[in-house]
């Protein structure tokens, strides 16, 4: 007999006694339990764990990402401090090669406070060891109230936030909820609406909504607006429309609710909802691009040659990492990229 992680068997007892639940509220759960969530396990990244981010296929997406931050500073008229703030650092691939090619630029180095934005005691301790020659200081939230201008860096970071989805039949809206089946196992239904969710007016079939998507962005833009600075924001992109929901187990999709605790959680982000929050709390919107075009506009491929011309046996590696990352057939457009900016600061570069 097939023994339930010990979050599915503390969720089902809980679903039992006081009802179905939210798709939110059972990805929360999933992901952030504090003693059975995704992210309070030995989470292992890259080629031998569940899933891989774009830091772990090359490290020139990591230094395209810290040129970036350089014309960024340079924009904004060289500061004499500015801080990057990562959320979701994963174990520090992305910082540390941030960090790397800042030394290009001795006076921005100079200038820059690192922190990650982490609550995982297990990723902190990953990050701690792949940025040990790094000053990095770890927050849970964001410091909106500082007064330093701030470069904020959210790689595969959104799509973990918790979503809902509603489902259209024969024109009646319904919440997807988490219930049990006949036979007490999590299974999912559907709970009918009287109103049309928000955001959902002009769609048919499934919609989906980050509830704690615009409390998000409003906290970022009141950062910016106090400090000055951008967000770079890169992930799976969508419009909101369709059953993205999905589980990953060592590179394998597996069903969203059979090991609650044990698989990773994502969903594609609404970018229409990022740039809509966005702008409304004022901020400036570049974007959104494909990730493949803002990473050949920064340069990445004249990247690629420079560094075959280095290592000719690594040419062909170089090669398959780069079609990784920028193909359109693999990250190039599926991943999406956005810039959001204080009202000072000028559009940012990698943008038509």
């Amino acid at each position: 007999m097939r023994r339930d992680p010990p979050l599915a068997r503390r969720l089902k007892a809980e679903i039992a006694l006081e009802g179905p639940i939210p798709i939110s509220r059972f990805m929360a759960r999933a992901l952030l339990d504090p003693l059975d969530g995704y992210y309070a396990r030995s989470v292992t990244l890259g080629e031998d764990g569940d899933f891989i981010t774009a830091p772990e296929i090359s490290q020139m997406f990591g230094e395209m990402i810290g040129a970036w931050c350089i014309d960024v500073w340079h924009r904004m008229g060289r500061p004499p401090a500015i801080e990057i703030a990562e959320f979701g650092p994963g174990r520090g691939l992305l910082m540390r090669d941030v960090w790397r090619v800042a030394a290009i630029d001795p006076a921005f180095r100079s200038a820059v406070s690192v922190t990650l934005i982490e609550a995982s005691p297990v990723l902190r301790a990953a990050q701690a060891r792949a940025l040990c020659d790094v000053p990095v200081t770890w927050r849970e939230e964001l410091d909106i109230r500082g007064d330093t201008p701030l470069i904020v860096l959210a790689n595969e970071f959104l799509d973990c936030m918790p979503i809902d989805q509603y489902v259209c039949v024969d024109g009646r809206w319904a919440m997807r909820m988490v219930g049990l089946d006949p036979a007490g196992e999590l299974a999912f239904g559907l709970a009918p609406l009287d109103t049309v969710p928000p955001g959902a007016q002009g769609s048919d079939g499934i919609f989906e909504v980050a509830p704690s998507l615009k409390g998000w962005i409003d906290r970022l833009a009141v950062a910016l607006h106090g400090r000055g600075g951008a967000a770079l924001l890169i992930d799976y992109g969508g419009d909101g429309r369709g059953d993205t929901l999905q589980a990953v187990y060592r590179h394998t999709r597996t069903h969203p609710l059979s090991a609650p605790g044990q698989h990773d959680l994502t969903a594609h982000v609404d970018f229409r909802a990022v740039c809509r929050h966005a702008s409304d709390a004022g901020l400036g919107v570049d974007g959104p691009t494909g990730q493949g075009d803002f990473l050949r506009r920064l340069g990445i491929e004249h990247r690629a040659r420079r560094l075959a011309a280095g290592d000719p046996g690594a040419s062909e590696r170089i090669n398959r990492q780069l079609e990784r990352l920028v193909a359109e057939d693999a990250m190039g457009t599926l991943f999406q990229v956005v810039a959001l900016r204080s009202p000072g600061l000028m559009s940012v570069e990698g943008f038509q």
